[in-house]
């Protein structure tokens, strides 16, 4: 084979702009690694070849240590290949796990056929490799390939996003592949970007993971000490289609050994001796229902002894099953797990079995799996807070918001800010001023705890969003405004600007944002703690806190609590 060096391409979360994981991407001395690549096919050696460049791959990013989870890149065929022993011997060498490891499996998908390809691909993630499907836009995918193919990565191919953001055509692919990416709980990854106005584009889309040029150029012989985090547009500018959905039972799913309800302890032995070495084996009754279940190792423990051949082979293997535990496809992983942990503590690796309305078989999952899936979904929501009041950034709000306006309910959008911030840092110093903001956050959160419709974010630095209910907003106003805040003896004030929306006056959180920014202004404009309220297309503002208001007290809680009535 060429010689070949490697180039590491980040892949960067859009939420925190951090590194999630990097790329490693082939540069032979000579021509490129698809020339490489056409030459190993027309020899025979695709496999062997392909296969040897991503354990170089693997041997070279050990020696960078970074520790981020790693993309290798394999053909459709190598995928399909019986084994990948190669790649697994140099993982065990460099001390690095399968499932530390992403597999993107890439073009041509239709010179292997689907039925072999979708066995391989099975047969990679029960090793622990997380998938993906690469080129998408640019490669040969059918989508019935694409519907079955147990990935958790979407890559889409930079020449579909090369028409972003004015092209409705491409904005209409990646909103399609959102989609299907959010009901099967898979991450879409925008390649190739290349410009502010892609990047802007596919953020404004809701895609989560982006990789390009523009943020860090994949350059062979470079340590990966010098990359830093890109400055990604302000989270603010995002529209969000919708959450990802939560993981679901059926995600997991994952084809069953069975045997018939009578099969003897003999049947099982050789069921569990067959060449894919299942965990469990399940038994099935007419009805299609589970009747038993067997795990691997409790059972080969009790026949494999002096004896257990001779008193258990020929006998029923329902002797030595259990009752199997059993979950709806559609139940929340969570579920799942508590289903485990209330099971018997020498059964909480038992496989679970998977079940229809009717109560029949479907599959099972493994509970290391979803263990797996609901950690990754919890770090994930956790690298999304503040690190200062471990609140959620803008995206909280936006979705909440955007909920609200699809069910046409009324409510309020407000902008807390801290008045003259700066002067804070400057004159209390850092210290005190992040003081203030966990000051402020645990504020927030307590009220967000005691009002059921209130959803909060911390947008950054010392602004915070919130979506309320109408009749809310003069609860939240009074805990905010009433408080004396200060930062090492200095005083401080806020500012609270709320846009009132009543049902069907606006349209999207987007135009939310909009028309708060000049509400905010307003009430930085009015000395000391100050609380300013507007309504979507109407000029006029209500200074319902501040000096500048000639109001008793009584009279601004009149005005709080008529908002009801007036929306």
């Amino acid at each position: 084979m060429r010689p070949v060096r490697f180039a590491f391409q980040p892949l960067y979360s859009l939420h925190t702009g951090g590194m999630v994981a990097l790329e490693a991407l082939a540069r032979p001395a000579e021509g490129s690694v698809h020339d490489l690549l056409d030459t190993a096919r027309r020899e025979q050696r695709l496999v062997e070849t392909d296969l040897a460049l991503a354990c170089e791959a693997v041997r070279t990013e050990a020696d960078q240590q970074t520790l981020l989870p790693v993309h290798l890149n394999l053909t459709a065929a190598t995928a399909a290949a019986p084994a990948v022993d190669p790649l697994l011997d140099a993982l065990a060498r460099t001390g690095k796990r399968p499932r530390e490891v992403v597999l993107e499996i890439g073009p041509p998908f239709c010179s292997v056929p689907p039925e072999q390809l979708l066995a391989g691909l099975t047969r990679l993630r029960e090793l622990g490799f997380r998938l993906a499907l690469d080129g998408l836009g640019r490669g040969d995918l059918p989508f019935a390939l694409l519907a079955a193919a147990p990935v958790d990565v979407l890559k889409l191919d930079h020449s579909v996003l090369r028409g972003l953001p004015g092209d409705a055509g491409s904005v209409a692919v990646v909103e399609s592949l959102l989609h299907f990416a959010a009901r099967r709980n898979a991450r879409l990854v925008a390649t190739g970007i290349e410009t502010e106005a892609q990047l802007g584009a596919v953020r404004r889309l809701g895609v989560r993971i982006a990789q390009g040029n523009l943020f860090a150029p994949a350059r062979a012989g470079v340590s990966l000490g010098h990359l830093l985090t890109p400055a990604i547009p302000d989270p603010g500018e995002r529209v969000v289609p919708g959450p990802l959905s939560t993981p679901r039972v059926r995600d997991f799913l994952r084809p069953a050994s069975t045997l018939p309800h009578d099969a003897t302890c003999d049947d099982v032995r050789s069921a569990l001796a067959a060449a894919d070495a299942p965990t469990g084996i399940v038994g099935i009754g007419p009805d299609g229902r589970p009747r038993w279940s067997i795990d691997r190792t409790r059972f080969l423990v009790s026949v494999t002894g002096p004896y257990g051949h001779a008193l258990h082979a020929r006998r029923s293997a329902e002797r030595l099953a259990d009752s199997p535990h059993t979950i709806h496809a559609d139940a929340g992983a969570l579920e799942l797990l508590e289903l485990v942990t209330d099971a018997d503590w020498g059964r909480t690796g038992d496989d679970v079995v998977v079940v229809d309305d009717a109560g029949r078989c479907l599959g099972v999952v493994l509970v290391t799996e979803v263990v797996r899936g609901v950690a990754e979904a919890k770090v994930e929501e956790a690298a999304a807070l503040n690190p200062l009041t471990r609140l959620p950034g803008s995206d909280t709000v936006a979705r909440d918001v955007d909920r609200r306006i699809a069910g046409r309910e009324a409510f309020v959008a407000a902008w807390l800010d801290v008045d003259s911030f700066k002067a804070v840092n400057d004159n209390a110093g850092f210290a005190a001023g992040d003081d203030l903001i966990r000051a402020i956050g645990r504020a927030l959160t307590d009220l967000a705890a005691r009002l059921p419709r209130m959803v909060v974010s911390h947008v950054g630095g010392d602004d915070f969003l919130i979506a309320c209910d109408v009749a809310e907003i003069g609860t939240i106003a009074g805990a905010l405004l009433d408080v004396p805040w200060s930062a090492e003896g200095m005083p401080v004030t806020v500012s609270l600007a709320t846009l009132v929306c009543a049902t069907a006056t606006i349209e999207s959180y987007r135009e939310a944002s909009r028309l708060l920014a000049p509400l905010k202004k307003r009430a930085k404009a009015v000395p000391g703690s100050s609380w300013v309220l507007g309504r979507p297309g109407s000029e006029r503002v209500e200074v319902l806190r501040g000096r500048s208001r000639h109001a008793l007290p009584e009279q601004r809680d009149r005005s709080a609590a008529g908002l009801s009535r007036a929306v």
